[in-house]
């Protein structure tokens, strides 16, 4: 051996006479050398398990004999229980007991004591001198089940008969051991397999239900936990605000009322979290089924929040945003109504397969956006947990206490749930985005933690302001036109009389010449795009490529709808004034599908869901004013109404007005102060 500069080495000669010179570490922990004991002791390939194994397999009753048993090895040994002279009890040591002189008389007088034989207590000395108090346990048979017992053939049958079983209804215990029976015997023979007994099938499936359930849950919890990842489960792991966006979208466990027939409608419920604070960003409930411009409006909501209710508290508000960092504000002094979600600009979009999420409509969206988009793992709910938790707390802690509540499943359905459905579409989305705001949001959640302070748990509001101290500011679009963006894009092109889509013509100021060549390199020849709402397309919207300004294209029928009207909806009215009229145009077929629905008979699945997308007080994407030119702003109108060139400010459409009689009030029927406009009214 050697010291040097860099430790112990050691020079060393093989069985050839070669030196090799090498560090002492290397030495003794190298594969290529083995230390030969000179007296036995523990190694890791011994069968005696370790000590705490051992310890923790007693119980107290049996731990306490263990402890009793040391205590008198110890003071056979060195005189004392505890086995030190530093914490000697009373008495100690005893006569019979004192350290050193022979150690036979000391062995004969324990043995006496506790009135057993001498090889025992020679034998407790030598277990505790080998192991230590774990040698002095009594030794343990490992259990072993019946499946150990049994045949490995019948066992390995008898899963694969089980898994077979995964996606059909829940089987007996019988048919699945004769099921067992006939495979072993038809792969292996019918004497080549030991066949257990009924009984001990029996126990073989039950131990065989740990591994696969197949008896004891649901067939539906049991689909679930065979899917569960073979691998170590993992997860995305999110550092700030806006990193992973979640969206999902479910059906609600309670009904709605339909405005249009009295009565109740099915319901679907569209949110968008941040899955590092768990902020609801944006929802939406749609009726019957959600669409992709439903998604698009929701993702919307995450840049352009919806303003907060009158009446909400001060705590569940949220401060409006878009403000420059070079602007100082004084908060208590700011005054507004305020927002109902925060601002969150995504970056990553986890979505699951359904076809409104893969549509090319958000996919688009998302690429201008700059949104990146990860789909889910296929049947993999957990991939979105906490989006998957918040429907399971929106239910136990809101629906299940509203009327029309029917249950998360079959099961748990009460006798007449459809008849007692109460709040219409705008009245439920407006309850559950208040319950969000005042209850979820200011609750504290146990996966909201802090790995720097253990034991803090966080409300999503409160950790929105740790990712914000934690991340920093987050930089919101401030284009007012944004909401163009999330609209659907058709390519058309121009012609003499307008803009064609569907066989509905538009037509606007700012819209290019038919002779004007387009710059853009569209899916057609010489097309323009052209931004569609689909719950409304009354109008559509176009931006001008010189001056990058957006203009309004109004539908020629766009009068006698009189409402905004969906894609859905004309389709349906086409459909019904072509079995009704020889010659139908768009106009015919808009008037009577709104006579029919006024006089309601809009009684089908398809007509009442376009009539509630209809009949929806507020559109899902709130879209800016653009420059339409009013009658009222024409310059020859200006000044034959004596405002001269100066500006105002709130052009207003006046009506053409009409000579008549001292007794026109009296006879409108359908103005203001009519008398079938009371009576609808009362109504």
């Amino acid at each position: 051996m050697a010291a040097t500069a860099a430790g112990n080495e050691v020079v060393l000669k093989d069985g050839r006479g070669r030196l090799l010179r090498l560090s002492l570490k290397e030495l003794l922990f190298s594969d290529r050398a083995a230390l030969i004991a000179d007296q036995p002791g523990p190694s890791a390939d011994d069968d005696q398990e370790i000590a705490s194994v051992v310890l923790d397999q007693l119980q107290a009753s049996e731990r306490s004999q263990v402890l009793e048993r040391a205590g008198h090895v110890r003071e056979l040994l060195t005189g004392f229980r505890s086995g030190s002279p530093e914490l000697a009890g009373n008495g100690e040591p005893r006569r019979d007991y004192v350290p050193g002189g022979p150690v036979e008389p000391k062995y004969t007088a324990k043995a006496k004591e506790l009135g057993i034989h001498v090889r025992t207590v020679k034998q407790w000395v030598a277990d505790f001198r080998r192991h230590g108090e774990a040698g002095l346990a009594a030794k343990k048979k490992q259990s072993r089940g019946p499946t150990a017992k049994a045949d490995e053939r019948w066992v390995e049958a008898a899963l694969e008969v089980m898994a077979e079983h995964l996606g059909e209804s829940t089987p007996t215990r019988k048919i699945v051991i004769e099921r067992t029976r006939a495979r072993v015997i038809a792969r292996h023979g019918a004497d080549c397999v030991r066949l257990p007994s009924q009984a001990t099938a029996y126990r073989i499936l039950s131990e065989l239900e740990r591994r696969h359930p197949l008896f004891r849950l649901a067939a539906k919890r049991n689909r679930d936990i065979a899917d569960r990842p073979e691998g170590p489960y993992g997860k995305l792991r999110p550092t700030r605000p806006g990193e992973y966006m979640l969206m999902d979208t479910t059906r609600l466990d309670v009904f709605a009322f339909d405005p249009l027939t009295l009565r109740w409608v099915q319901a679907e419920l569209t949110v968008a979290m941040d899955w590092y604070t768990r902020c609801i960003t944006g929802l939406r409930v749609t009726p019957v089924s959600t669409k992709a411009v439903d998604v698009s409006a929701v993702l919307f909501q995450c840049f352009r929040p919806r303003p907060a209710g009158r009446d909400w508290p001060r705590g569940a508000l949220w401060p409006e945003h878009g403000i420059p960092r070079a602007v100082l504000v004084d908060v208590e002094g700011a005054t507004g109504a305020g927002l109902a979600s925060p601002p969150v600009v995504p970056e990553t979009l986890v979505v699951d397969h359904g076809k409104v999420y893969v549509s090319e409509h958000l996919t688009s969206v998302c690429r201008r956006m700059g949104i990146s988009l990860q789909p889910a793992r296929l049947r993999t709910g957990r991939d979105k947990g906490p989006v998957e938790r918040f429907f399971r707390s929106l239910r136990e802690g809101l629906l299940e206490a509203l009327p029309g509540y029917k249950g998360p499943d079959i099961h748990s359905r009460g006798e007449n749930p459809e008849g007692d459905a109460f709040f219409f579409l705008d009245e439920l989305e407006a309850i559950i985005r208040e319950w969000v705001a005042v209850v979820y949001h200011c609750r504290p959640h146990a996966g909201l933690v802090d790995p720097g302070v253990p034991g803090l748990r966080m409300s999503p509001a409160q950790m929105f302001e740790h990712g914000m101290a934690r991340a920093g500011y987050i930089e919101v679009p401030r284009d007012p036109c944004l909401a163009f963006e999330f609209l659907a894009t058709k390519w058309r092109t121009v012609q003499h009389y307008g803009v064609e889509i569907d066989r509905r013509r538009y037509r606007g100021p700012g819209l290019p010449a038919p002779g004007i060549r387009s710059p853009y390199d569209g899916p057609g020849k010489n097309s323009w795009p052209f931004q569609v709402d689909p719950d409304d397309i009354t109008r559509i919207f176009f931006r001008h490529p010189d001056t990058r300004a957006w203009h309004t294209l109004v539908w020629e029928h766009a009068p006698a709808a009189r409402m905004p009207l969906s894609e859905d909806a004309l389709a349906f009215a086409r459909k019904l004034a072509a079995a009704k009229h020889r010659y139908p145009d768009d106009r015919l077929a808009v008037a009577g599908l709104l006579d029919r629905w006024n006089l309601g008979l809009g009684t089908t699945l398809a007509e009442r869901r376009m009539a509630l997308r209809l009949s929806r007080e507020q559109a899902g994407i709130d879209l800016p004013a653009t420059e339409e030119l009013a009658p009222a702003a024409l310059p020859s109108v200006r000044r034959a109404l004596g405002h001269g060139s100066e500006s105002v400010a709130a052009p207003v459409l006046r009506e053409k007005a009409v000579e008549g009689g001292d007794d026109d009030a009296a006879d409108d029927l359908d103005g203001d102060g009519g008398f079938y406009a009371d009576a609808l009214e009362d109504v």
